[in-house]
């Protein structure tokens, strides 16, 4: 019996090596995307072991006919669409870039499907960041957008045209609108693995201090692992839809540098307030975390909490990690880098 193929577009990013080791643990052939780099960038493959058993694809989402020959070439019974320009300060800094990357590219996948009228399935990484400025709180699939940021946006296009091609084409089109995941491959930019790799460098004496912007935002943070066994069960469901992924639960910055410091060794008291308050480690009296206004967003995202009650019902999917034990998960994984050198990815 021939195996599913799947193409993964991200495959070297957090979501892409989790569920590429998930669907090849259900024995699907995997080909995975990336642009050409002289960078070492397949480190989470490698870290979870699978890099040799991924098919390596050069693709670049910014060229059309690179994207149809792919799709050509691979004949995937499934797409999943996790690349993305996803850094949201990034998306500031370079907005053009982030509406070309992570939106545009959306409509050329789907394009290059229905020219080649392919019959896989497709996914799109939607993301909690288009409710933004929400309405309700939880947000659920029928909350009205407000993104607020340009990453939101763009990734608000992107959504928004996956559910054009389902409906205009009939194409098995879903879209995953996935809180906050996390893991100890998450990239260092990203404020929980910048928690713990400066909480892991301070411990072993090469940092002085973490830098940190809004303590009081809050995120309904999950295990990166639990969320792509979400993303396949949205393609085998019998339709193209949308779904949220979350766990429910929202904590703040300030809970999450609280449990890393926990889990470090180290026990957090917080002095001062708005960008004069500092988190001293009471074992010994140092200042370890400082707020720096840098770090603030031009337009804050202060609360996302999702309702994840439809996918749990259609697709009997649920998450398994708390954040507490997220968070200890990452710590320790940083201290164990941190003990062999500098914390660098």
């Amino acid at each position: 019996m021939a195996r599913n193929v799947a193409l993964i577009t991200g495959v070297t990013g957090q979501d892409g090596a989790y569920l590429s080791r998930y669907l090849l643990e259900k024995g699907y052939e995997v080909h995975g995307t990336m642009r050409r780099t002289s960078s070492p960038i397949a480190w989470r493959l490698e870290a979870l072991g699978i890099r040799d058993d991924i098919t390596p694809v050069v693709m670049d989402l910014a060229e059309y006919s690179n994207i149809r020959r792919v799709i050509e070439r691979v004949r995937p019974d499934e797409v999943y669409n996790l690349a993305a320009q996803s850094f949201v300060a990034t998306s500031f800094e370079q907005p053009i870039y982030t509406a070309d990357v992570t939106g545009l590219s959306v409509a050329r996948l789907l394009e290059a499907l229905r020219e080649l009228r392919s019959n896989a399935k497709f996914y799109q990484a939607s993301t909690s960041e288009m409710f933004g400025l929400a309405s309700d709180t939880p947000q659920r699939e029928t909350t009205p957008f407000h993104p607020r940021s340009p990453y939101g946006v763009a990734k608000l296009y992107a959504h928004w045209i996956t559910v054009n091609y389902r409906e205009s084409y009939g194409m098995h089109a879903s879209t995953g609108i996935l809180f906050n995941h996390e893991s100890p491959l998450r990239g260092i930019e990203f404020v929980t693995r910048k928690i713990t790799a400066a909480l892991a460098e301070i411990q072993c004496g090469r940092r002085q201090a973490l830098f940190l912007g809004n303590l009081d935002a809050k995120r309904d943070w999950g295990f990166a692992g639990d969320y792509v066994s979400g993303m396949w069960r949205i393609l085998q469901h019998s339709t193209g839809d949308d779904f949220v992924l979350s766990t429910g639960v929202t904590h703040t910055v300030r809970q999450f540098v609280e449990w890393a410091a926990s889990a470090a060794g180290m026990c957090i008291s917080w002095s001062g307030s708005g960008i004069h308050e500092r988190g001293i480690d009471t074992k010994n009296g140092r200042v370890i975390v400082e707020i720096d206004e840098q770090f603030y967003r031009p337009a804050e995202v202060d609360i996302l909490l999702g309702d994840a009650s439809k996918a749990k019902t259609m697709l009997d999917w649920s998450p398994k990690c708390s954040v507490q034990d997220l968070a200890v998960m990452m710590m320790e994984a940083d201290l164990r880098r941190a003990t062999a050198g500098p914390v660098l990815v």
